[in-house]
């Protein structure tokens, strides 16, 4: 079946995009949810290449408000983020990581975001 799959490339334009609509997107193409020949179980889905990632556009206070946090697995260790300085830090890392919690937590998750490209 691996043999079979046909992978196309596909270049979004970020600018004037909002962050959530455009992460929404590219898990579809990842995933291969957009193929007739979708399967949940098997890993169909495309190239994606993002351009333009810093002229994202943020709706509401967004910037100042959403927190996006993490553990680093010691006692107190959880670390805050706002979205204000990781879009201006790093945005590479902030389309990835909601790309990745759109995606489901299996096996293939990993598989899918290699295929992404944020440039």
């Amino acid at each position: 079946m691996a043999a079979t799959i046909k992978r196309e490339t596909h270049i979004l334009d970020a600018s004037g995009q909002s962050l959530g609509r455009l992460s929404t997107q590219i898990a579809t193409l990842l995933r291969g949810k957009h193929k007739p020949s979708y399967q949940p179980h098997i890993d169909g889905g495309d190239f994606v290449k993002v351009t333009n990632i810093s002229e994202l556009n943020f709706t509401g206070k967004k910037l100042d408000q959403k927190l996006y946090h993490h553990s680093t697995r010691y006692p107190s260790g959880i670390r805050t983020e706002q979205l204000k300085n990781l879009a201006v830090d790093n945005p590479q890392k902030m389309l990835t990581q909601t790309v990745r919690l759109m995606l489901p937590a299996t096996r293939l998750r990993t598989a899918m975001l290699k295929r992404l490209t944020v440039q």
